[in-house]
């Protein structure tokens, strides 16, 4: 390429460069160029010494994308060549003084440019452009690169290294955004851009590296938008922002690392999988009044991540499909308040090994779908009984406290909403529970409800041991019933053999008849007045002399049998 080949728009912005002013070439129709350029002499001017004859850009100069002039001259068309050639060092030496720069507006930028492995000293600022092809930078060192209100077919910088801010600003991709192994040392700045690539990733930032806030407030992405393996030195920002890829991963954020908070709320959407797994936020997660929709499959998959403060899944937050969070910790509270979860067919809520603090269930409505809190360690647990789960497991979870106790009994019925037959450890993790706040006859309350549930487990004569046992004294968990049935057992006695005396086996030798003390021989099978051997019932005495005898000795033996339990679980 030759100075004298530059058209109007190029040789402006080849005068513009060495001072770094911006030039906007869409105000007005540029100046013819002059046929003859030579003679010239001016700082930077074609006619300057050494100044002849540019270099070709990094692009194939055979291209005639690259090196064919714009056929209408109001179009304001600068080819890719160009630019390459002036980020390269084809200008001459600056002067003292000179700040080089790319300042450019409005421009048609044509052909493809390639700066692959370029080192380029100045920064670069392009507003309101518009790309034929998508500009190669991979490898390429530069220290800012900032493109707003541009229109791309797309942008390749793969293990590109920005010194300071990469902006891709209200721009418009039709291609994919690569970014693989990219180190950027300031900001990444993605706010308001659209990038449609539907068939494929979107934005690719695997490992790529930046040192300041990821800002992708409004962003709109049709495809995957990967960055797995990613560090964010600051924020994560998706507050606004659209992802769509039905079907396909949304977001794939597998093992990123973000020093700060990590945020998708409000107004943000996905429509596809939503992947945190392994990923490591030094603050806090937010989705509050977020949508999230993977109709049949997993929403959001958020396995084994630690989150050093909140992770707040609720404010609003909707979600078609499952919320995974199995082995999740956090450091503060995990919220799910005022939350829509709906998955009708399977598990809409896994909690399966995570760990909180504190834990808030208190969604919107009860979750459509199964709750499946099975290992998890929840720390203070919040609830409310018109949005418990239909379905809740709860097998070997612990929870330090209950922010609303509610009485036993109904809390009992809260752990009977677990499917798959009887487990212990439920009952004996909220009696502990009510022992940590002092109320030891709601814990007794609970663990009879536990034997209860396991009674239903057992073959019928057992369970009719069982009966027997809760009907006497609840398992030994009310041994005051014990004692009331044995008042009403020794009242009918009494009472009975007052009217109805026996009498006596040997007139001679028989103590005076006492109906009460009677009544206590038979019922208590091991203390003796000495009335029971003196006389003798006869008819329907003598039966009931025999039902109090029974009576005693299933009295005594359930008591027995529910005092040792009782004090074998304290």
């Amino acid at each position: 390429m030759r100075i004298d080949e530059l058209n109007a728009y190029e040789r402006r912005l080849w005068e513009a460069f060495p001072q770094g002013r911006s030039l906007d070439v869409s105000e007005a129709p540029a100046p013819p160029a002059p046929a003859n350029t030579a003679g010239e002499g001016s700082h930077g001017s074609p006619g300057s010494p050494g100044n002849s004859t540019a270099p070709t850009a990094a692009a194939d100069p055979t291209s005639s994308r690259s090196s064919t002039s714009p056929t209408s001259p109001t179009d304001p068309a600068i080819r890719s060549d160009t630019i390459a050639a002036l980020l390269l060092g084809a200008h001459a030496e600056p002067t003292p003084g000179d700040r080089p720069a790319l300042r450019l507006t409005g421009a048609h930028v044509t052909g493809r440019l390639d700066l692959r492995f370029a080192e380029i000293a100045a920064p670069v600022l392009l507003t309101d452009c518009r790309f034929d092809e998508a500009p190669l930078l991979q490898g390429a060192r530069t220290r800012q690169l900032v493109m707003t209100d541009c229109t791309l077919p797309g942008l390749v910088a793969d293990t590109a290294q920005i010194d300071g801010r990469l902006v891709v600003s209200h721009c418009r991709l039709t291609g994919p955004l690569i970014l693989n192994r990219a180190q950027i040392n300031g900001d990444l700045d993605l706010r308001d851009t659209t990038v449609g690539y539907p068939e494929g990733e979107a934005i690719s930032a695997i490992h790529a590296q930046v040192g300041g806030d990821a800002l992708c407030t409004n962003l709109a992405v049709e495809g995957t938008f990967r960055l797995s393996g990613a560090s964010i030195d600051g924020e994560f920002d998706l507050e606004g922002a659209t992802l769509r890829a039905p079907g396909a991963h949304a977001l794939d954020a597998y093992h990123v690392r973000i020093a700060e908070d990590f945020t998708c709320h409000p107004g943000f959407s996905a429509e596809g999988r939503v992947i945190l797994t392994g990923a490591t936020v030094a603050a806090a997660v937010g989705f509050c009044g977020a949508r999230l929709s993977n109709p049949g499959d997993i929403a959001l998959e958020a396995v084994d991540v630690t989150i050093d403060r909140n992770f707040d899944l609720g404010l609003g937050l909707t979600v078609d499909g499952a919320v995974t969070l199995d082995g999740t910790s956090v450091g503060t509270e995990l919220s799910f308040r005022d939350a829509q979860l709906t998955r009708k067919d399977g598990t809409a809520l896994s909690l399966r090994a995570t760990q909180a603090r504190e834990t808030d269930l208190r969604t919107r409505r009860p979750i459509d779908g199964v709750v499946d809190a099975r290992n998890a360690r929840l720390g203070t647990l919040y609830d409310a009984p018109d949005t418990w789960p239909a379905d809740l497991r709860l097998a070997d979870a612990t929870y330090e406290a209950l922010a609303l106790p509610l009485p036993a009994a109904e809390r009992a019925r809260w752990i009977r909403r677990t499917t798959g037959g009887y487990l212990p450890q439920p009952y004996e993790q909220l009696a502990a529970a009510y022992r940590r706040l002092g109320h030891e006859d709601e814990a007794r309350t609970v663990l009879l409800a536990k034997q209860r549930h396991r009674r239903a487990t057992l073959p019928a004569h057992t369970r009719l041991w069982g009966h027997a046992q809760d009907l006497s004294v609840g398992y030994g968990y009310r041994p005051l019933r014990a004692g009331l049935w044995l008042l009403a057992l020794l009242a009918c006695g009494s009472l009975y053999f007052a009217l109805h005396t026996p009498a006596p086996l040997d007139p001679g030798k028989a103590p005076p008849f006492n109906a009460v003390f009677y009544t206590l021989d038979l019922l208590v099978p091991i203390i003796t007045f000495g009335q029971e051997n003196a006389f003798a019932p006869h008819d329907t005495g003598q039966w009931l002399s025999y039902a109090l005898i029974a009576a005693g000795w299933i009295l005594a033996t359930t008591v027995t049998a529910g005092i040792s339990r009782a004090v074998t679980r304290q």
